[in-house]
């Protein structure tokens, strides 16, 4: 299947430190990806990469267009959507205005992207006036999804989605993210919840110390791998050169 994001040896940094060093990914149209890696390890870095919102070195390919000099902006129209991490709603708006304000289509369009997020997301059509401060941490994770979905996106890149929820409330953000992906959009997600991202990927990605260290099946991870990926190897660290 041709990809619909592929990354060519990306290279990313802050202040001359390295954050990501050549690091080579695919996402095909409706997979579900978990990018897993301790912290510090690059996801933030790779999806900010992807969005234009750090320089990178390499190259971006989304739909088989070079991103390359792209503003943040019309990736987004290209069909990229983005969850950061922290959800960062627009706390004095309504749920209803978060979720208009995201959308570029004319008014029968948005109408109907509104309506695929409150079917998604029930608890946000029950509060839909009010205004998103007084939502809990979890429905306004749900909001800054949905916010992102209004775009009709089709790759969305979900960063660190179950921080500081509850175990109930993280399951049913990563039901969400598995319906998003059988509808059809492609879904990136940095997740430092390993359990709760394979139980929904198609494939995973693991990231060491901005390299690229496993890229393959989610139900065939090998443990030492994964255990590798967040530990490190202390053998091959103690042997000469390792």
């Amino acid at each position: 299947m041709t990809a619909l994001l592929r990354l060519d040896s990306v290279t990313a940094g802050y202040g001359g430190a390295t954050a990501l060093d050549g690091v080579p990914l695919a996402v095909a149209p409706g997979e579900a990806v978990a990018l897993l890696g301790a912290n510090g390890a690059g996801k933030t870095t790779l999806m900010k990469a992807i969005l234009g919102l750090v320089p990178a070195a390499g190259r971006v390919i989304f739909d088989g267009a070079d991103l390359a000099g792209m503003p943040t902006e019309r990736r987004v129209r290209l069909g990229l959507g983005y969850v950061p991490e922290g959800r960062r709603v627009f706390p004095g708006m309504s749920v209803r205005d978060n979720l208009e304000v995201a959308s570029f289509a004319p008014a029968a369009r948005r109408g109907d992207a509104l309506e695929r997020v409150f079917a998604l997301f029930p608890q946000l059509r029950l509060k839909a006036a009010d205004t998103a401060w007084r939502l809990s941490g979890g429905q306004q994770q749900m909001l800054a999804i949905g916010r992102a979905l209004m775009g009709e996106p089709r790759l969305l890149l979900l960063d660190e989605p179950s921080l500081g929820l509850s175990p109930k409330l993280a399951s049913e953000v990563f039901a969400a993210v598995r319906a998003i992906a059988d509808s059809g959009t492609a879904v990136l997600v940095a997740e430092q919840s390993t359990a709760r991202a394979l139980a929904v990927a198609h494939r995973v990605a693991l990231l060491r110390l901005g390299t690229l260290l496993h890229d393959g099946p989610a139900d065939a991870l090998p443990p030492d791998v994964l255990r590798a990926a967040f530990l490190g190897d202390p053998l091959a660290e103690a042997r000469p050169g390792g």
